[in-house]
């Protein structure tokens, strides 16, 4: 069955090649007429293709002479002439689909054809890359032949955002510009971080010029697996610091460290899970000096040493994890690159700075998040570039609907994968790694090898040093210099050790770099040297959890063409070898006398490796899953609440909004209420002083006052005063800051609600109840009261800072700094959005502090 289905798809694949190659055919029949125009009147056909999408609003009508046109400027630009494959490439990204194609195939350029195109409508395109150092790279590179045709191109960076301008020397370069600037380039490159964050800051604006992003109408994302898949398991959040618990999580790990394993406590690895058992509870609460650790007042205790304990047992340094410069940095488990400014949540990251005895930074509120799954859902259309897609196809279409359509290579691969070397132990898999590499060397074969973590590439170097042998170490701690090192592992006799796919976007060429040689003739000597020792030898020490990463690593040598060699050496102790049946297939070996040191060459071993991977990418999938049909209800909520606070900031006018919302409140309080209760004089009291606090007692208490009509008339007498004792724009922009004010602290007391309650709401499932549905149900409850308490808010803090103008204008401007203190908070929490941790001053936390204090002492 399976068989028939692969087969089915490399039809249908074949099929939609073959329709695609007409287009080609049209593309390359237009190829002369752009050949004999002029550079001037080449430049001229972006002007006259716009004209007649303008006439006919079809992009498909004018594709065949948009891809000519950009095949030509590139040709006289770059000297890069898009080869066919690349055009069909460029098709399938203007169709919203996926282009698979393999490494080397020239993906970079494949974006030109279809950016250049989507720009004719007057629609901004935005590039997504894994790095900075590959947006910027890109969007100078491939803005020759923007800038040659017409287009303006942006790039986004985290430490900057710039223009492509022309110095003086008639050069382009990236020129500061800001934010607002860049966006309305035709074309903008930048890290799917950078354009996700810009989002949600955009959504914290406190006034309408602050935003910055156009509307998101086409993303091409590079390296499509890495972004969508491997990191969609890490939301963007943008969060302030909450109460400080410095001593607590330092108290807590040092009460984890005397635990005993088993003892103590148990650990389910798979599931990253902790659970104390009797004895361990008895000694923590004689610790703590409590009589139960699972009261509901004790809750934060258990909390803390949960996340202590994971840190001892799942998070391991120089795996997951790296210390630099005093602070714990997460390593990507699937590229092996420093995630700077990532932060593990819920505490986990401030056990783990605890457990290392570093600086231990604040948890964190959070005021805006999204997945990345909904962030690129949002794009009008998406569409992305991979070398490894199909084994995700599934995924790829569930979450984002997208096809994945694999691009035929330009030449034949003459690469060799051969197949496994399976050893006993791991001491021995290392030996014949070093001897391999050693052998290799010594005929001149550059040899690219593939480690899992930061401290096995290290370990393999040392090892390979010890034998006098020089390598470079491609990991995490040396990503600034990735690309030079990357760009010379093709040279004669170079080692090079990699974490998984460190490096990616940068070209493997045989014989190095042909820039760093001063005379061509040396590097054409370099380069029929390699090809005669059979090209770049790929060496993986240890198979991936993802397939598609293996096949990443593979992908780094045979590129158009050259020829190649890929082996995996492995062992029966490697971490997904022993998850699964480990000790099984070393049993197997020492039953058939096996000789530790010699390898086997295993099909059966090989396939139910493949298996096991198999069986990880599907739980990995189900929790990527997971997080997206529980985001999806957020993510609802968070259309309702990001169009409600743009219309506030754009309106000019929202006075029949508040007034609405204040004739709703005094209506449904004479509906939801008993008035003739013996506890109602209680709540009017408390109900009219929310609304007119400068009021006296026996004002309020006039029985005169207290009929709907008259509290309604009260209310709008009150705040049509302020109306007329302001300007109309300073009015208009007090209501946009009363809705904006309310909708902020709602909303981030929401999310807070909202994240606690997914924490929690797996125990439903104890109930037999279904914990999405549950969530769902849960969340909508919670989502029909926050509507309802910003309505209220906006109603009440409109009378509110009207009546007290009135009065007063000293209280009212200290109501009007309530407004700028959130304003503050905000913009606080806004440039802090790296990482899930904000890392703020003195100074602000404490006015940060000051404000939930007073927001505290506010009605609900």
């Amino acid at each position: 069955m399976f068989n028939f289905i692969k087969k089915l798809i490399k039809n249908s694949n074949e099929e939609e090649i073959k329709n695609l190659l007409k287009i080609v055919d049209e593309i390359n029949s237009l190829e002369s007429n752009y050949n004999s125009l002029s550079d001037e009147e080449l430049k001229k056909s972006t002007l006259i293709l716009k004209e007649k999408y303008s006439v006919n609003k079809s992009l498909d009508e004018i594709l065949p002479e948009a891809f000519s046109v950009v095949r030509e400027a590139s040709s006289r630009c770059l000297s890069m002439r898009h080869f066919d494959v690349q055009l069909i490439g460029g098709l399938c990204l203007h169709q919203g689909k996926i282009a698979e194609m393999r490494t080397g195939e020239g993906k970079t350029l494949v974006a030109t054809l279809a950016a250049y195109l989507n720009t004719l409508s007057e629609k901004s395109v935005h590039v997504v890359t894994v790095n900075d150092y590959l947006a910027k790279r890109d969007s100078l590179w491939m803005g020759n032949i923007y800038n040659f045709l017409g287009l303006s191109v942006g790039c986004i960076q985290n430490s900057g955002s710039f223009l492509l301008e022309k110095n003086s020397n008639d050069q382009l370069e990236l020129v500061d510009a800001t934010r607002e600037e860049v966006y309305k380039s035709d074309i903008v490159y930048g890290t799917n971080n950078e354009f996700g964050f810009d989002y949600l800051r955009d959504n914290m604006a406190q006034e309408s010029k602050e935003k910055v992003q156009r509307d998101l109408d086409f993303a091409i994302v590079d390296e499509v697996d890495n972004i969508l898949i491997d990191e969609a398991r890490t939301p963007l959040i943008i969060s302030g610091p909450a109460p400080d618990k410095t001593q607590d999580y330092k108290k807590f790990s040092k009460i984890a460290s005397k635990l005993v394993l088993e003892t103590d406590y148990q650990i389910d690895s798979k599931r990253q899970s902790v659970a104390l058992t009797e004895k361990g509870i008895d000694k923590v609460e004689k610790e703590l000096d409590i009589e139960n650790l699972y009261s509901e007042e004790n809750q934060i205790f258990s909390h803390l040493l949960e996340n202590s304990i994971k840190a001892n047992n799942f998070y391991i340094k120089n795996d997951q994890y790296v210390v630099r410069d005093s602070e714990v940095v997460i390593v990507d488990e699937f590229t092996g690159r420093l995630m700077e400014g990532r932060r593990y949540s819920d505490g986990l990251h401030q056990a783990i700075e605890a457990k290392e005895s570093v600086s231990i930074k604040r948890e964190s509120v959070t005021y805006a998040t999204i997945t990345l799954q909904n962030y690129f859902r949002l794009y009008g259309k998406l569409s992305g570039m991979t070398g490894t897609a199909a084994t995700e196809a599934e995924e790829f279409q569930k979450i984002y609907k997208l096809e994945v359509l694999e691009i035929p290579t330009n030449k034949d691969s003459l690469r060799n994968d051969l197949p496994d070397q399976i050893y006993m132990t791991e001491e021995a898999k290392w030996k014949a790694v070093s001897d391999k590499i050693k052998e290799l060397n010594s005929k001149g074969t550059p040899v690219l090898v593939g480690t899992t973590t930061i401290e096995k590439s290290e370990f393999l170097s040392k090892l390979l040093k010890s034998e006098g042998l020089k390598c470079n170490v491609l990991n995490a701690k040396q990503h600034e210099s990735e690309a030079k090192i990357i760009s010379e592992a093709g040279a004669p006799h170079s080692i090079t050790v990699s974490t998984n796919m460190a490096g990616r976007g940068t070209d493997i060429i045989l014989g190095g770099n042909p820039e760093n040689y001063n005379q061509v003739s040396d590097w054409e000597k370099n380069n029929k040297t390699v090809l005669d020792t059979g090209g770049l030898y790929v060496l993986g020490t240890e198979r991936h959890e993802s397939r598609r990463i293996d096949n990443q690593l593979r992908g780094r040598s045979g590129r158009q063409g050259d020829p190649g060699i890929t082996q995996f050496f492995i062992s029966t102790e490697d971490v997904l070898v022993r998850r699964f049946g480990g000790d099984r297939i070393k049993s197997a070996m020492s039953m058939f006398k096996w000789d530790e040191n010699e390898a086997v060459e295993n099909k059966m071993i090989s396939r139910s490796i493949e298996s096991a991977q198999s069986k990880v990418e599907a739980y990995h999938f189900e929790i990527r899953k997971t997080l997206v049909d529980y985001d999806d209800v957020m993510n609802t909520q968070r259309d309702v609440i990001y169009k409600l606070r743009t219309k506030a900031l754009f309106s000019e006018k929202l006075s029949d909004e508040i007034f609405d919302y204040i004739n709703s409140e005094m209506s449904n309080y004479f509906l939801s209420n008993d008035l003739n209760s013996e506890f109602e004089e209680v709540n009017k009291l408390a109900f009219l002083r929310n609304y007119f606090p400068e009021e006296s007692i026996h004002d309020l208490t006039d029985p005169n006052l207290f009929n709907q009509e008259n509290l309604i008339e009260k209310a709008k007498n009150i705040y049509d005063f302020r109306k007329e004792s302001l300007s109309e724009d300073l009015s208009n922009r007090l209501d946009s800051q009363i809705f904006i004010h309310a909708i902020d602290s709602k909303w981030v007391e929401h999310l807070t609600i909202m994240d606690n309650m997914r924490q929690s709401i797996g125990l439903e499932a104890i109930g037999q109840r279904n914990p999405l549905i549950q969530y769902k149900k849960m969340g909508f409850d919670m989502f029909s009261l926050l509507m309802q308490q910003i309505q209220s808010q906006i109603a009440s803090d409109a009378i509110r800072v009207s009546n007290i103008q009135k009065t007063s204008n000293r209280i009212f401007k200290e109501q009007k700094n309530n407004f700028d203190d959130t304003r503050k908070n905000m913009e606080i929490a806004s440039n802090n959005s790296n990482s899930t941790n904000s890392n703020l001053s003195r100074k602000d936390r404490r006015r940060m502090e000051k404000l939930n204090r007073k927001n505290s002492r506010k009605r609900k």
